[in-house]
């Protein structure tokens, strides 16, 4: 009850102060005070102020905001976990997907990563030595690395 009287004083005098800004020429101005004071008595009028009076007094209202905080919290904590770790389901796909993407499949051994010889050392006899090997054998390497980058 009020509550229901305060925010009918504050229209009033909202509505009194849009009055005075329009007799002072300044319609715009007086038209949007006049908007922000029919706010608190619609409020009223729709039951939004009674409801919001009847929660804030209700102890299982405040219980449901103590459990609904609880869940926040959790959620919270658990994405914070899941950041650390690393460990989303979009990272795992990711990793995943990037893996089988940077490696050719027809890919010699160094395009893998792994290189028995020195880098500034040059191999004798780096030409296809089977039979059926083509020119295009020669340049699996360089398409697993392009294709590592991107490119």
């Amino acid at each position: 009850m009020i509550a229901e009287t305060v925010c009918a004083a504050v229209s009033a005098a909202g509505l009194g102060l849009a009055a005075i800004t329009a007799y002072r020429k300044r319609f715009l101005r007086a038209t949007r005070i006049a908007a922000y004071a029919l706010v608190p008595i619609g409020l009223v009028m729709t039951g939004v102020v009674e409801w919001a009076a009847d929660t804030a007094f209700s102890p299982t209202a405040w219980a449901g905001f103590g459990v609904l905080g609880a869940a926040w919290f959790l959620f919270m904590t658990t994405r914070a976990v899941e950041r650390r770790r690393g460990d989303t389901g979009k990272d795992r796909k990711a990793a995943k997907a990037s893996r089988t993407e940077a490696i050719a499949p027809a890919a010699s051994g160094p395009s893998l990563g792994g290189s028995a010889r020195p880098a500034g050392r040059p191999t004798t006899g780096s030409r296809p030595t089977s039979p059926g090997a083509s020119a295009a054998d020669d340049f699996s390497d360089i398409e697993a690395i392009l294709k590592k980058h991107g490119i």
